[in-house]
């Protein structure tokens, strides 16, 4: 699975026509994080998640959708059980609603 976050903030970034020095300055962030951040080199916080959509004007809820996916897989990537442990996190979430 690649890194869904990054790619996503990397397409957003050329859609809006902005260079990645022009974004890493609204973010106060240097160049070489945001390049590491888009390649899935480096994990963004979850307030610069909040940064990307604001400044992207994208969904909030998609780009933190995004994000925590990339956090679980990674958690979770090799594991023999890591369908099972998703079931049982789905039900969990889905009881304590």
């Amino acid at each position: 699975m690649a890194n869904q976050f990054g790619s996503k903030i990397k397409e957003l970034r050329k859609a809006n026509g902005l260079l990645q020095r022009q974004v890493a300055s609204q973010l106060e962030i240097d160049t070489p994080m945001l390049s590491k951040i888009e390649r899935g080199e480096r994990k963004a916080k979850k307030e610069q998640v909040l940064q990307f959509a604001k400044l992207y004007k994208a969904d909030n809820n998609e780009l933190l959708t995004l994000w925590l996916a990339d956090q679980l897989y990674d958690v979770i990537e090799g594991e023999a059980l890591a369908d099972e442990a998703l079931k049982s996190v789905t039900k969990k979430l889905k009881k304590d609603k």
